[in-house]
């Protein structure tokens, strides 16, 4: 069984250390993109990014953010275009955090359509943040339902809960470090 992570929940790991949460973001924001996992979200996002870098680096991520590359803060739309096409070029895996927001976003899914591209499916996934852990229906709908997913869930062999990507469409799934990792 596999669960969708909320906000909220995301929101109450975050705070747990939030000194040591925020120092993982500012390392994640100065970070080369090189053999990194680049971490594409909406900027209304921001305040459940230490949660999401804290998960992803704990199972074997190195993230890069764009949010503050000192590269991009004073070029022109164009420029930053070019500078983020070769982060996604260089980097090993590429995540978008799927939440309501990135519905309003310029960036994400162009930066998706590019990692797609050059990444190939196997190599990007969603990490879905509904409002309610119930309220996940959107991720499956045009072109986030073709992705795989980073949700909360059980194998079948184990019985503790752990972080995983799931292929909702054929109901498999691979452990997030091995899927970061490989």
């Amino acid at each position: 069984m596999v669960e969708y992570v909320s906000r909220a929940e995301l929101s109450s790991l975050g705070l747990e250390s939030l000194t040591e949460n925020l120092a993982k973001v500012a390392k994640a924001e100065a970070r080369s993109s090189v053999n990194a996992t680049f971490l594409s979200h909406s900027s209304r996002d921001d305040d459940v990014m230490p949660a999401v870098v804290r998960i992803l680096e704990g199972h074997g991520a190195s993230v890069y953010l764009d949010k503050k590359d000192g590269d991009l803060l004073s070029k022109s739309p164009k420029d930053i275009a070019e500078t983020l096409r070769n982060r996604i070029v260089n980097c090993k895996k590429f995540v978008v955090f799927a939440s309501v927001s990135i519905r309003d976003s310029k960036w994400v899914p162009w930066e998706l359509g590019l990692a797609d591209g050059y990444k190939k499916p196997k190599n990007v996934c969603l990490f879905p943040a509904p409002e309610s852990a119930s309220e996940y229906r959107w991720t499956e709908q045009e072109y986030l339902g073709i992705y795989d997913r980073i949700v909360w869930g059980t194998f079948k062999q184990k019985d503790r809960p752990e972080w995983m990507v799931w292929n909702h469409k054929e109901n498999t799934a691979t452990a997030l470090r091995e899927w970061l990792t490989r």
